[in-house]
């Protein structure tokens, strides 16, 4: 004869205490391990280039016994002269359209033509001095160019006073 369903389970027994389990999470675990272990290995290497870069070759030593310092080569550093050593020199420029052009506060470089009848070449006259003032030109002189005055150290203002007079200047904005 058939038992009824649910019958056939075998007999209850005790179960003997124990602690509970814990996961904690086995596969997180690894990738967490990994991750740390990568953000050491990137602390060391960081560590261990900026070691390096401070005890790196010595590029050689300066005339003075300084150490020459490393990086970038600058050809010469721009030494700007002290605004007691500038004086204002007042220029012709040989076109009056270019003139019209600048504005007080610009840098210009000076380029002197001598004339070509003669052999004459261009000469950079002045480098990076500063347009003071544009007076307006007079009607009368149009032919002549166009005056500017410039803020240029007393050695290139009486260069640029001189060259005026043999030459016709010219000017191209920094």
């Amino acid at each position: 004869m058939p038992r009824p369903p649910g019958t056939d389970a075998p007999a209850t027994c005790e179960v003997p205490p124990f602690d509970p389990v814990r996961v904690r999470g086995g596969r997180y675990r690894l990738q967490r391990l990994v991750r740390r272990r990568r953000r050491a290995i990137a602390a060391g290497l960081a560590v261990t280039a900026a070691a390096l870069v401070a005890a790196g070759p010595r590029g050689g030593t300066e005339p003075h016994g300084a150490e020459r310092p490393r990086g970038h080569r600058i050809a010469q550093p721009v030494r700007r002269p002290a605004a007691a050593d500038l004086v204002t020199a007042p220029v012709r420029i040989a076109d009056a359209a270019t003139v019209r052009l600048l504005r007080p506060g610009d840098r210009v470089d000076v380029i002197a033509a001598e004339d070509p009848s003669t052999g004459g070449d261009a000469r950079v006259l002045a480098r990076g001095v500063r347009v003071t003032k544009v007076p307006e030109p007079l009607d009368a002189a149009a032919g002549s160019g166009a005056l500017v005055v410039l803020s240029a150290p007393r050695a290139t203002a009486a260069r640029l006073v001189g060259a005026s007079t043999t030459a016709r200047l010219a000017v191209t904005l920094c």
